[in-house]
């Protein structure tokens, strides 16, 4: 068990759940807006629809590495491309964070658990990266595929769910550094293109 990879994943799905996205955006203004709890709710859910993207990914993945080397190495090629493609769109976007409420309005933290778990599991783009993601990071040769996919899914559900649920519980302080310090979401853009770009790099030259 190669433990570095390991480290360099749990190091990398950091940096992404920091990142601002629309998931910890719509976890920071329902706490904001309704409360820590609510926050926390939505993060609940959010986290476990990765365990969907997760299943998919663990038994489409391993049955393609079964079939063909060649065909392993096309995934991994265009989850490269993928991700190179992402760090292109991050850095032509805007690093400003748009944090006015919009009428959020109150939910049950049933319904927000619902909600931020219908997110995550609807969305076809947490597939794709899921897909364009795990593949670098299998960290043995002995241990199987679809067992290495879930320790990967868990690793990032379980860094996934302390990020957000850290910006749920300070939501305040965490929009006003932001009102305030302009240059940090650029720091978190620019981040967020570095670690893109690497991650892609990586998966490209990763072994099987």
């Amino acid at each position: 068990m190669n433990y570095e990879i390991l480290y360099a994943f749990v190091f990398a799905a950091t940096i992404l759940a920091l990142s601002p996205g629309p998931d910890n955006i719509f976890v920071l203004m329902q706490s904001m807006v309704n409360g820590k709890k609510y926050g926390l709710a939505t993060v609940a859910g959010l986290v476990s629809g990765c365990l969907v993207h997760t299943s998919l990914v663990a038994f489409g993945v391993s049955a393609v590495i079964k079939q063909s080397e060649l065909l392993f190495f096309a995934v991994k090629l265009l989850g490269a491309l993928y991700l190179f493609y992402l760090a292109y769109k991050v850095w032509r976007s805007d690093a400003a964070i748009d944090l006015s409420d919009g009428g959020v309005p109150k939910k049950s933290l049933g319904q927000l658990f619902k909600q931020g778990f219908l997110m995550n599991v609807l969305n076809p783009k947490v597939s794709i990266f899921f897909l364009a993601f795990f593949p670098g990071f299998l960290f043995s040769n002995t241990i199987s595929h679809v067992i290495q996919f879930y320790v990967l899914g868990f690793l990032f559900m379980a860094v996934a769910f302390i990020v957000f649920g850290l910006i749920a519980v300070l939501a305040g302080f965490i929009s006003d550094f932001i009102r305030t310090n302009k240059k940090a979401t650029i720091v978190l853009k620019w981040a967020q293109v570095v670690v893109f770009a690497g991650i892609g790099i990586f998966i490209l030259f990763s072994g099987k």
